[in-house]
C-alpha cells in the first residue's frame, strides 16, 4: 500500500523518510512549483522561508535538548543542517540554499519515496500525513476544515507572550480573579506613575512592519498591546489591564491597572500575559514588559506575535497522535498542528511517520513521556485549553517540574536536560526504536 504525505516542507520530509525507512512506499506531494506561495522562492523541498536559524544547541537549552531527541530518531533536518552549517556561536544556522538542496537531495535519494509536484486539494483517500503547514492552500484548507467542523481551523494568529511562574516577583503581584470570582489568575499591580511610564514606553516601542504574506488586518478583540496603548492614555485601562473587581489583598486597595497572568498549563509553570498580543520587536518585549511590577526578571517562554497562520484546535479536534476521529488513519504534522518553529515541526513530522508507520503494522501509536521535550510539547497539545488554544515552541515549561525545588534556572535546565534524555532513551528502547548514533 502506498502511504501518501501532504507538503515537502520539514515535517513532510521527515515523516516521509521515517515512512520509507520502515518498508512503506511513500508518494510525497508537494504542490511547489506548479503552484508557489507567496514566501516561498524555490521548489527545493525543506526551504527555509524566515530566518536560517535552528536556534540553541545547547543541551541545556529547550531548543538544544528537542535536537538530542530528534538525532535519536534520525532527523533529515539535522543531517542536511550539519552539511550547510554556518558560523553562529552556541547557535545551528545554515546557508539556506544549501539545506534546502541537502534537504532534496535526501529525500529524493531514498527509493521508497515518490515525489509528485502539483496541488492537493482534498484530503487523500488511504493513510496520510497532512503537513502543509502555516501557508495551506485555501483549496486543501476548505477540505480539511469540513472534516474538523466548525472551529478546528484558525487563520489567524495572535500570540501573547508567556512567562515562567518561578521568575515572577511573589512579592509584587496577586492571586485573585475579578470580584473574587476565582483565583486562577496572577495579578501584576500598578499605580498610576507605573502606568504612565509603561504606556509611554509602548507608544515608542519599535514593533515589526513584517512581510506582505505576513500582513494581517487586526481584529478588535486581536489587536496588539501597543496600537491600543497608541489609541489613548486610558485605552489599556478599560482593557485588558482593567482593575475593575480586583482588590490587592495586602492593602485593600484596587490598583490603578493590572496585568494579568493565565495559567497555560496543569504545572502551573507557564503563565500567559492576558490580553498582550504584540509585534514588538523581541529585545522591545523584554525591555517594555519588564517594566511590569512582579516581571522585571521575567523569564520569557514565548514572546508575542501577530501574523498570518493557519494551525487546527489540536485539543478539541484531534487524537493524542494528530488524527481526527473520523480518519484516524490521517495525521496531521507540522505547524498546521499548533507547533512554532522549524525544529517543532520537524519533530511533529518525525513521529507523525513513526506513528502512521505502526498503525499500518497494527500496532497502537505512541508518544514521549511528558518528562521529554517532543512528549512535553504533545502534552500541550492535547490537553490545552480549545477556546484558548494558540500555537507553542518548546521551552522548558512544557515539561513536567522536577520533583523537587531548583532556583537556581542553569542548574535546573541541566537537571531538567539530564533526565528528559534519560527518559528519552528508555522510551525509544521501550518501544523497539533504535537510537542514530
Amino acid at each position: 500500500m502506498t502511504v501518501t504525505v501532504v507538503g515537502g516542507g520539514l515535517a513532510g520530509c521527515e515523516a516521509a523518510l521515517q515512512l520509507a525507512q520502515r518498508g512503506h512506499e511513500v508518494r510525497l506531494l508537494e504542490m511547489r512549483p506548479v503552484r508557489n506561495t507567496e514566501a516561498h522562492q524555490t521548489g527545493d523541498l525543506g526551504e527555509l522561508v524566515c530566518t536560517n536559524s535552528f536556534k540553541s544547541e545547547g543541551p541545556e537549552n529547550a531548543h538544544g535538548q528537542l535536537k538530542r531527541e530528534m538525532r535519536a530518531l534520525g532527523s533529515v533536518l539535522l543531517r542536511s543542517a550539519d552539511q550547510s552549517r554556518v558560523a553562529a556561536g552556541s547557535a545551528l544556522a545554515v546557508d539556506r540554499s544549501l539545506f534546502s538542496q541537502a534537504m532534496t537531495a535526501a529525500v529524493e535519494a531514498e527509493a521508497r519515496v515518490r515525489v509528485v509536484r502539483g496541488e492537493c486539494t482534498e484530503l487523500p483517500e488511504g493513510p496520510a500525513i497532512i503537513a502543509t503547514g502555516p501557508l495551506t492552500s485555501d483549496a486543501l484548507s476548505g477540505a480539511i476544515q469540513t472534516v474538523l467542523g466548525d472551529g478546528g481551523l484558525a487563520f489567524f494568529d495572535a500570540i501573547a507572550p508567556i512567562v515562567h511562574r518561578d521568575s515572577v516577583d511573589e512579592s509584587v503581584v496577586f492571586e485573585a480573579g475579578r470580584f473574587d470570582e476565582d483565583s486562577d489568575y496572577l495579578n501584576c499591580p500598578m499605580n498610576e506613575e507605573e502606568y504612565v511610564a509603561f504606556i509611554d514606553a509602548l507608544n515608542s516601542g519599535q514593533a515589526y512592519e513584517g512581510h506582505d504574506w505576513e500582513t494581517v488586518p487586526y481584529f478588535e478583540g486581536c489587536l496588539p498591546v501597543e496600537v491600543m496603548a497608541s489609541r489613548g492614555l486610558d485605552t489599556l485601562r478599560f482593557g485588558p489591564m482593567k482593575p475593575i473587581g480586583l482588590t490587592d489583598p495586602r492593602t485593600g486597595d484596587r490598583p490603578w491597572a493590572v496585568v494579568q497572568l493565565r495559567r497555560e498549563d496543569r504545572a502551573g509553570q507557564m503563565w500567559n500575559m492576558v490580553g498582550f498580543q504584540t509585534r514588538l520587536r523581541v529585545g522591545e518585549q523584554r525591555r517594555i514588559f519588564a517594566m511590569i511590577p512582579g516581571l522585571a526578571d521575567a523569564e520569557f517562554l514565548r514572546v508575542g506575535s501577530i501574523h498570518r497562520n493557519s494551525y487546527l484546535n489540536f485539543p478539541e479536534r484531534l487524537s493524542s497522535y494528530g488524527a481526527p476521529a473520523s480518519r484516524p488513519d490521517v495525521i496531521f504534522a507540522g505547524q498546521l498542528t499548533g507547533v512554532e518553529g522549524y525544529t517543532e515541526s520537524a519533530a511533529s513530522g518525525i513521529l507523525a511517520g513513526i506513528n502512521l508507520a505502526r498503525l499500518l503494522d497494527g500496532e497502537d501509536a505512541i508518544v514521549p513521556p511528558a518528562t521529554t521535550m517532543i512528549g512535553g510539547l504533545f502534552q500541550y497539545l492535547r490537553e490545552a485549553k480549545p477556546g484558548h488554544f494558540q500555537p507553542m515552541n518548546s521551552n522548558w515549561g512544557l515539561v513536567e517540574p522536577l520533583q523537587e525545588r531548583i532556583k537556581g534556572k542553569k542548574q535546573r535546565r541541566q537537571m531538567l536536560a539530564a533526565r528528559a534524555q534519560e527518559h528519552f532513551l528508555a522510551w525509544m528502547g521501550g518501544h523497539g526504536l533504535r537510537a542514530v548514533s
